[in-house]
């Protein structure tokens, strides 16, 4: 089942293209990256699904309705956390997430606490009084606790400690293992490896690459380190293999994924002792994509 579908999105303000034809499916049960650089169009995207921002041309499409025609209703189904929150200044913590979650019934006070101690927050104190980190914290609180269908994060853990952000990671599984939906932009690259199913890269207001990380690892190379009890003077000319650094008849390279089998079948031919392999990290595919706009 589609849960969000986006065909052929465009958003412009004035004369400026935020977006151009943007085309994005996202799954039940599905946690689905959405990586780019600053100005990328992220906030855009995920603001024109929320109702927020109306589409120029295109078509948005959450639980088979229109985003913005149906927002009223969609948005019974959703939780929605941005990169920066502003609560109530003079109600506390624990009044927030509890007004936040009584606008979908009753609130589950067991897993409150439970999400609450996970947190390390204190709940007793006044939102003015709270730090950056600390009020990313009431609003994930209060998404986790929700019976939402579908959690838009946007840059989420902004400002929260490493140790943070694996409780968050932790809620996510969970998330998903419920059949849950989540739409997640983060910076935090290691975050997105670790928790998305498929990853969609966007830059300039278009997507450029959409896939598993599997899929998408095999439009970049693999890193290897190779020990042979032979010298290979010719490992340098071969098809697929580049940045070649080599210390005596240990050798380190990246390779081509189309040309592994033959670069494999010459390292067997020096009699290989050792060999490593590394494949590449979501922040490599990232960069890939990146440098070229910086080039630009």
């Amino acid at each position: 089942m589609k849960v969000i579908e986006i065909n052929n999105l465009t958003k412009k303000f004035g004369e400026f293209k935020a977006l151009d034809n943007v085309n994005l499916t996202i799954n039940k049960g599905e946690v689905f990256g959405f990586i780019g650089p600053n100005g990328a169009g992220k906030t855009t995207t995920i603001r024109t699904i929320l109702g927020i921002l109306k589409k120029t041309e295109g078509e948005v499409m959450v639980f088979g309705k229109d985003a913005w025609h149906d927002a009223m209703e969609i948005h019974k189904k959703i939780a929605y956390v941005p990169g920066d929150v502003n609560l109530w200044p003079n109600l506390t913590g624990g009044e927030v997430i509890d007004l936040f979650t009584s606008l979908q019934g009753p609130i589950n006070l067991e897993k409150k606490e439970r999400l609450i101690k996970m947190f390390d927050l204190d709940p007793k104190k006044r939102c003015r009084t709270y730090s950056k980190g600390n009020r990313q914290k009431v609003a994930l609180i209060a998404a986790f606790l929700s019976d939402a269908q579908l959690f838009i994060l946007d840059e989420p853990t902004s400002g929260l400690d490493p140790l943070m952000e694996m409780v968050f990671q932790d809620c996510v599984a969970e998330e998903k293992k419920a059949g849950k939906t989540i739409l997640l932009s983060s910076h935090i690259l290691s975050e997105v490896e670790r928790l998305c199913d498929r990853v969609a890269i966007i830059r300039s207001g278009t997507i450029v690459e959409t896939g598993t990380l599997a899929e998408l690892r095999h439009l970049t190379r693999v890193q290897i380190t190779v020990e042979t009890a032979k010298k290979m003077p010719d490992l340098a000319t071969k098809k697929g293999v580049h940045n070649l650094k080599i210390d005596n008849c240990q050798v380190s390279f990246q390779a081509d994924y189309p040309e592994l089998g033959n670069i494999i079948s010459y390292l067997a031919s020096y009699e290989v002792k050792k060999l490593y392999s590394v494949p590449p990290a979501l922040e490599d595919l990232f960069m890939k994509y990146y440098d070229t706009e910086v080039k630009h």
